[in-house]
């Protein structure tokens, strides 16, 4: 990346603090001339602002995706207005049709995404793909997952740097720390109007909800929710290090599947015991689940979870598949 500089209205400020965010999460990538980044650009403010900073930080190196999940009228018409402000600014862009299954729908447009983004990367040939999350963005997910209970896993915020799911490919967050606010004042600056999606008013959707109760919460620091989000995705990544060291001294291969004999604590065991569930079963099982079943285990009963059964004994807990019942013979 070269010296910042102020250019079709970002700030060099706005920019260096661009920079020194993105070399801290790609360090293999950021100062290599040859690495491009591909950016996840929807219409938004949130990734108008990152299209406008990636830009600015790596002129000639960023080229930009629109997907279109094809769920409301207007999703075609927001994709071709980020191809026209990507062709303003001389940066490459590729508008990405996708269908998503039928279920959770916000589940299945998220698979479809990675999924069509992953396939985009591959064909550019680019280093990695940076997408928009930001403060708020971890604020609200915190809050709306403490408000149904979940486990440390659940409440971890995104991290500044993953993987796009199923895939080796580096998923990159570089305004993590930004506040939704700062973003849409870069794109105010360079004089963009944003596209509009309703359903970020609706209050079906809990976000929504968290979100409006956030910004009349004025007591609450966001940006300090946002760090505790970060300090228990820093406190899961652990828990997920202790549960591999786990796994490797303590889960042993049986004639009929896998027997586990914890020594961690009761947090560490119910991932290893999530991963056996998953191996043998060969499904990702819920959490819920997983704790009654180790409940049941500690007490010292049999116990089944999906398609497998699960007996304490003098050695540890066996897990293996349900023997196949023969179906009852009709005379």
């Amino acid at each position: 990346m070269g010296s910042p500089a102020a250019e079709g209205g970002v700030t060099a400020g706005a920019v260096e603090r661009f920079c020194t965010g993105l070399r801290e999460i790609w360090r293999e990538g950021a100062d290599e001339p040859e690495s491009r980044l591909g950016l996840a650009v929807s219409g938004g403010p949130d990734s108008l602002a990152l299209l406008l900073l990636a830009h600015a930080a790596l002129p000639g190196r960023v080229e930009a995706a629109t997907v279109d999940h094809g769920l409301r009228r207007e999703s075609a018409d927001e994709a071709a207005e980020v191809a026209r402000i990507c062709e303003g600014l001389g940066v490459p862009h590729a508008a990405l049709p996708v269908e998503v299954a039928e279920g959770n729908v916000q589940a299945e447009a998220r698979l479809a995404r990675y999924t069509a983004l992953a396939d985009w990367v591959e064909e550019r040939g680019l280093a990695a793909v940076a997408t928009a999350h930001h403060a708020d963005d971890q604020a609200e997910t915190l809050l709306m997952r403490l408000n149904r209970a979940s486990g440390v896993a659940g409440l971890a915020g995104a991290r500044a740097r993953g993987r796009v799911p199923d895939t080796p490919i580096p998923l990159l967050r570089p305004v993590l720390d930004w506040r939704r606010a700062e973003l849409g004042e870069v794109v105010r600056a360079a004089g963009l109007v944003a596209a509009d999606d309703p359903s970020n008013a609706n209050d079906r959707f809990d976000r929504v909800r968290i979100r409006k109760a956030l910004a009349e919460a004025d007591w609450l620091d966001v940006a300090a929710i946002a760090r505790s989000a970060a300090h228990i995705a820093e406190a899961d990544a652990a828990l997920d290090w202790m549960a591999s060291l786990e796994w490797r001294s303590c889960v042993k291969k049986e004639p009929m599947g896998l027997k586990y004999k914890p020594q961690a604590p009761r947090a560490v065991a119910l991932r290893v015991v999530a991963r056996i569930v998953r191996e043998l079963g060969g499904e990702e099982p819920r959490g819920s689940a997983v704790a009654r079943l180790v409940d049941a285990l500690v007490e010292g009963r049999p116990a089944s979870i999906g398609e497998l059964v699960v007996r304490p004994n003098a050695g540890g807990w066996s897990f293996a598949k349900a023997p196949v019942r023969a179906a009852k013979r009709r005379d």
